[in-house]
């Protein structure tokens, strides 16, 4: 045990502290910060949610710099474990899980008063696996086998998330996956290739999704993709009631909003037209009582992090390293892009939270324990000659 202490210690002592990512730990703590002041202003008859929110921010901060401080080498070596475990998670909550508004996504603890959402840890244990995964066949990156078993291990926690149902997160995951597999340095024959599959491949599903009693989405969430684009049906106008009511909000808050907690009586979200609006359409709030200012804010945070994630990467000692870096960054990037968009009305409505703003533990501490990573390879950097080298 005191041989453990001795060489952690020493390894703590070889950390470039002097690259320590100040910047990024400011980005992330000012957004969750004004986030928290959004979701009290969003339900200021719910105390509880701002509390819970500040609770995770606290300990939200302490994971990030435990991480940051255990060298990202050491966890990689239990991937096959990270693996486990994610695909572990998941099988609970297909198995044991609670389920809210028809769809199982969580494991209780305590007769309901904790909640864990494997789903958003699992983003991570996918970034970490892959990680370690493709640095030890970085040379092979392109042959079939590695290409087919990366395939294969993504599938595994892709399927189980997918029949939650949480279409949503399996779009951010594969998306995420893109994103990995292009820093890992796949062939752009493999890309042209997989494009070249997926487009008739996309035009026979949207083929069978036009089938009666297609069986490949849920109801619901047929209806919402049809409903976006048909503007004139009664059914879909009632889909869309809560992406209009957000678009709404948005527009009326004008240039500078109309304040937190206020009680102006032409506001979208005093007339409680927008459900739930702590969560998924945090954005809406921002927008109408924060004005374009603030939601422009937001979006600068947001790209002033996945920037950081992003610069941190390409300053690895290691293929892992830029894989952890650019994964934590496009999975922000990805999952601010599509809550946005959902938000002001410009894809179909599905419901994912926007990072460090939105209200729930498990998102707010899975993002945290990404920066925490990122952090992580920053103290760890390459130096200008051996960069070169990578």
């Amino acid at each position: 045990m005191r041989h453990l202490y001795k060489n952690a210690i020493a390894k703590l002592k070889t950390y470039q502290y002097k690259h320590i990512n100040a910047r990024l730990i400011l980005w992330v703590a000012g957004l969750t910060i004004l986030g928290i002041n959004i979701i009290a202003s969003a339900r200021p008859e719910e105390p509880s949610f701002y509390k819970k929110q500040i609770f995770g921010f606290m300990a939200g901060l302490a994971g990030m710099v435990i991480i940051a401080l255990f060298d990202y080498h050491f966890v990689l070596k239990f991937y096959w474990l990270i693996f486990i475990v994610n695909v572990g998670l998941l099988l609970a909550v297909r198995f044991a899980g609670a389920s809210h508004m028809g769809a199982k996504r969580w494991i209780e603890f305590g007769n309901g008063s904790l909640q864990i959402q494997p789903s958003e840890f699992s983003k991570i244990f996918i970034i970490l696996f892959f990680a370690k995964f493709l640095y030890m066949h970085k040379d092979k990156i392109n042959s079939f086998k590695i290409v087919a078993a990366s395939i294969v291990f993504i599938v595994a926690p892709l399927i189980l998330i997918y029949k939650q149902p949480d279409l949503s997160t399996s779009i951010v995951i594969i998306l995420l996956f893109c994103v990995i597999m292009f820093i890992a340095g796949i062939s752009y024959k493999w890309i042209f290739g997989v494009i070249a599959v997926m487009i008739p491949v996309c035009i026979i599903l949207v083929y069978m999704l036009m089938q009666p009693n297609q069986k490949i989405l849920e109801e619901y969430q047929f209806n919402r993709i049809v409903g976006f684009f048909d503007e004139d049906n009664e059914d879909a106008q009632k889909i869309r009631w809560q992406q209009d009511n957000a678009e709404m909000a948005i527009g009326s808050g004008g240039l500078w909003g109309k304040g937190l907690n206020n009680d102006s009586e032409d506001s979208v979200k005093n007339g409680n037209y927008i459900p739930e609006p702590q969560t998924d359409f945090i954005f809406a709030i921002a927008g109408e009582e924060l004005g374009f200012v603030g939601t422009t804010a937001i979006i600068i945070m947001l790209l002033l992090i996945v920037f950081e994630c992003f610069y941190t990467g390409a300053h690895a000692p290691d293929l892992a390293g830029r894989i952890i870096c650019c994964g934590i960054g496009g999975y922000i990037g990805i999952q601010s892009f599509i809550n946005i968009c959902v938000v002001t009305n410009m894809v179909p409505n599905t419901g994912l939270p926007l990072p460090f703003v939105s209200y729930g533990l498990s998102s707010l501490l899975s993002s945290f324990a990404g920066i925490g990573f990122v952090i992580n390879v920053g103290l760890q950097r390459a130096g200008r000659q051996r960069l070169n080298t990578i």
